[in-house]
C-alpha cells in the first residue's frame, strides 16, 4: 500500500506556483482520509492547505523564499544539514540519485535529489514499509526543522511535523539522526505536480538496485 499523503506533503512543501496553489483546496479530503496520522496532525495540515490555497500568490512566494531559501538553518536540502559543502555531500547526492533511477524515477539535471519535496514525491511511489524506512533516515533532520519552524510560529511546521510522525509509523531500519535544540480523485494530485520536472520510466540502462547508504549518523547535524 502506497502512502498518497506523502505526495500531498510534497506539494505543501514545494515552492508555491499558481497551479499547485489552485489545487490545494481539493487535497484537503485526502488529508482528512489519512488514518496513519493522528487527528491533531491532520487538522494542522488542513489548516496549512487552506491558508496556502486562499493566500495571495506573491505573498506566499516571498514567504517561502524567506523561510527556506534565505535561511540556511531551514533549508529543505537535507544533506546540507549533514555535510554542509563538503565532498561527502556530492557523493551522497550521486548515491541518492542512483537510488531514484533504480526505481525508474528520472529527475532533471538541475534538480538536487536531497530536496525534501522531491524525496517525499519519490517515497509516495513506494510501498508503505519501504517509504517509512526511507523517511526514518531523515527523521532527525525533519524533526529539527519542525522545531525551528515552530519557534517562528510558521504554519509550515504542520508539514514537517507530519513527515516526522509518518517516519515513526513503524520501527526504523536505520539509526536516526538526533535533532538539535533549536479521498480526492487522482487528478487533483496530478494537477498539482503537472509542471514538476519529474518523470517516471524504466532506466535506459540496467541499474544495480541497492538501498541508499545512511549518511545521517548521530551527531552529524550542522
Amino acid at each position: 500500500m502506497q502512502m498518497r499523503i506523502l505526495k500531498v506533503l510534497s506539494v505543501l512543501l514545494s515552492y508555491p506556483e499558481a497551479e499547485t496553489v489552485a489545487a490545494l483546496p481539493e487535497l484537503e479530503p485526502e488529508i482528512a482520509a489519512c488514518t496513519t496520522l493522528p487527528s491533531c496532525h491532520r487538522d494542522r495540515l488542513a489548516a496549512l492547505a487552506h491558508e496556502l490555497g486562499a493566500g495571495d500568490l506573491i505573498t506566499l512566494q516571498e514567504r517561502y523564499v524567506a523561510l527556506f531559501d534565505q535561511s540556511r538553518s531551514l533549508s529543505l536540502h537535507l544533506f546540507e544539514h549533514v555535510h554542509g559543502e563538503s565532498r561527502d555531500r556530492g557523493q551522497a547526492m550521486v548515491d541518492l540519485r542512483r537510488h531514484y533511477e533504480c526505481h525508474g524515477m528520472m529527475i532533471a539535471a538541475n534538480e538536487l535529489p536531497d530536496f525534501l519535496p522531491l524525496l517525499l514525491e519519490f517515497a509516495s511511489t513506494l510501498e508503505k514499509r519501504e517509504a517509512v524506512g526511507l523517511l526514518s533516515e531523515v527523521r532527525g533532520i525533519v524533526a529539527s526543522l519542525a522545531a525551528r519552524l515552530e519557534k517562528r510560529k510558521s504554519p509550515y511546521t504542520a508539514a514537517l511535523a507530519a513527515v516526522a510522525a509518518l517516519a515513526a509509523a513503524e520501527p526504523a531500519a536505520q539509526p536516526l539522526a538526533t535533532p538539535d535544540a533549536e479521498a480526492p480523485s487522482g487528478p487533483a494530485l496530478d494537477r498539482a505536480w503537472e509542471e514538476k520536472p519529474v518523470t517516471f520510466r524504466e532506466p535506459e540502462e540496467p541499474v544495480e538496485c541497492a538501498s541508499p547508504p545512511c549518511y545521517l549518523d548521530e551527531g552529524m547535524l550542522k
